[in-house]
């Protein structure tokens, strides 16, 4: 059984029901973000979770033990994480005793929700891959968002992901998507799909209250928030740059997990690494987001 390890302000942040919001480690390790922005993001995302009035709480496995909520020189640890973890991959950690596990979005979201930690911030989730259904290839973070009763504030998903069945997927597991402040379904670095989001929210408080009236209470929701005008990049060069990423995908091979990372990497040169800003700006909105939300729920 799933009983993460918290740290001493999280836990009196939660014995006194005061606001908390967790994060994943992978987007502040080399293997979500390179070197020097992996630090910065991290050190602006605990920032903004702060300036909220909340407590930030990265989740990790660290020598064995599934944690909530790391000291500083334990976030230094993280910065040179080069092994995921996955929610499926947890229970292994622990029986391996792996030094150092980054945790993925469906693991963070199954570590916050073992924790009595309501909210969750990410950059942006995985979803249903273009041609699942002749792979399967299906992101455990769905299933995860289904299943534990945690609010995820992202930024949509990526938009190489097949987006009308990734919104299909969320729709049958019952999950509610919200939009901040928003009419569509944001796709990371774009702030629109084209998809509308089956539910607009207009403030913390809002989404607080679609939290507490969810007819499944083992459930998660879904927020999604659209980076920051400012720091968007072009809709156009992007789609141009996705199709000719998948289709060397196609060719050559490349399936799986290997197709985030080849695309992503496709994507920083097109843009010549305009996308590890936009990446920061959208990290940090999403945690700002976050932190209005557990204050919402913690003082409803």
């Amino acid at each position: 059984m799933l009983d993460p390890v918290c740290s001493d302000e999280v836990e009196t942040a939660l014995a006194e029901g005061n606001p908390v919001v967790a994060l994943e480690s992978t987007i502040f390790s080399h293997l979500g973000l390179p070197s020097p922005a992996n630090r910065e993001a991290l050190n602006r995302c605990v920032s903004a979770i702060r300036d909220g009035g909340a407590v930030p709480a990265v989740t990790a496995v660290l020598d064995g033990v599934v944690r909530i909520g790391l000291d500083g020189d334990e976030h230094e640890r993280i910065l040179g994480a080069a092994r995921k973890t996955a929610e499926r991959d947890i229970a292994v950690a622990v029986a391996q005793k792996w030094e150092l596990g980054a945790t993925t979005v469906s693991a963070s979201v199954a570590i916050a929700g073992s924790a009595g930690v309501s909210v969750f911030a990410t950059g942006g989730i995985g979803g249903v891959h273009r041609g699942a259904e002749i792979t399967g290839d299906i992101s455990a973070d769905l299933d995860a968002i289904a299943s534990h009763p945690v609010i995820t504030v992202s930024a949509g998903a990526k938009a190489f992901l097949d987006l009308p069945r990734t919104l299909e997927f969320l729709e049958s597991a019952g999950v509610p998507v919200l939009g901040w402040q928003h009419d569509w379904f944001p796709a990371f670095y774009t702030r629109s799909s084209g998809l509308p989001v089956p539910h607009r929210v207009a403030a913390a408080d809002e989404v607080a209250a679609v939290f507490a009236a969810r007819s499944r209470l083992s459930s998660g929701t879904l927020l999604t928030v659209p980076i920051p005008e400012a720091d968007e990049l072009d809709a156009t060069d992007l789609d141009a740059v996705l199709r000719g990423a998948l289709d060397d995908c196609e060719r050559s091979g490349i399936t799986g997990a290997a197709i985030t990372p080849f695309v992503l990497g496709r994507i920083s040169e097109a843009t010549d690494g305009r996308n590890v800003p936009a990446n920061l700006a959208l990290a940090e909105n999403n945690a700002a987001v976050a932190a209005q939300v557990a204050v919402a729920i913690a003082t409803a």
